[in-house]
């Protein structure tokens, strides 16, 4: 299955609560910190929701 790679790029201070727990479900919970996620709708969803604060990667 392909993967998507994300990088977070936003501090999730000063945030809603549920753009921090989005945050914590993508694996991401410190500034640039990157991780590898299959390509899913779930997950291409809450990248959705967050965009300015995470960075798809190529």
């Amino acid at each position: 299955m392909a993967t998507v790679t994300i990088k977070q790029i936003g501090s999730p201070i000063r945030r809603p609560e549920s753009q921090r727990k989005i945050l914590i479900g993508l694996g991401l919970n410190k500034m640039h910190k990157v991780v590898t996620r299959q390509d899913t709708p779930e997950v291409r969803g809450a990248i959705a929701k967050i965009p300015h604060l995470v960075k798809v990667v190529d």
